[in-house]
């Protein structure tokens, strides 16, 4: 029976199943089209490489969630609720399509060098609520480029100890204590820490 769906959708199933699972240096053209159903052929009549579609995968689904997330903060008002409903829709996004965020995850350094700052860009998003915050005098540490890479690596890091199996889904299931581990972290001085030697 013939699958209904058009056949660059099935190319892009495909290839978010098989580059999570082998790779993207493991997966051969050839793999991509058994799995999409067609030809090696037709699948070149939509991308002149595997590299243009890895690229047009991540590309089309990243700037996809960054108008997600702008428009998600746009009704809140205050840096602590915007903070709050990003982590918290990120992690959603993390258990609803597990693929699709260990490929943005996975393929990200080959994926960002094409993908300016902005609007497209889920990494500016928060850098700008972070930037709001530090002028509005929300914020106690007042670097934002560091206080947004904190954050990031809160949130990142414990979604790839779920994909190497080092922590137990689902992600969401721990959103209150790493905003509240955000914002513990984000209200440091940069005083450093007395220390008393007995």
């Amino acid at each position: 029976m013939k699958d209904g769906r058009p056949t660059r959708q099935r190319i892009h199933d495909a290839a978010l199943r098989l580059f999570v699972e082998k790779g993207v240096t493991e997966t051969s053209v050839r793999d991509l089209a058994q799995a999409a159903g067609i030809a090696e052929g037709t699948l070149y009549r939509h991308y002149a490489s595997k590299d243009d579609l890895v690229a047009d995968l991540f590309a089309r689904n990243y700037t996809a969630f960054a108008h997600h997330l702008t428009a998600l903060q746009a009704p809140l008002h205050g840096f602590r609720p915007r903070l709050a409903a990003l982590i918290g829709e990120i992690f959603r996004f993390h258990d609803d399509n597990p693929t699709l965020f260990r490929f943005l995850l996975l393929v990200q350094h080959q994926g960002l060098p094409r993908i300016a700052d902005g609007a497209d860009n889920p990494v500016s998003v928060l850098h700008e609520l972070v930037e709001q915050g530090i002028k509005d005098g929300d914020l106690g540490l007042t670097d934002p480029a560091l206080a947004t890479a904190m954050i990031l690596g809160l949130m990142l890091q414990p979604a790839t100890a779920i994909i190497y199996g080092r922590l137990q889904a689902p992600l969401s299931r721990f959103t209150d204590q790493i905003n509240s581990a955000c914002l513990r972290a984000l209200d440091s001085t940069g005083q450093p820490t007395e220390v008393h030697h007995g």
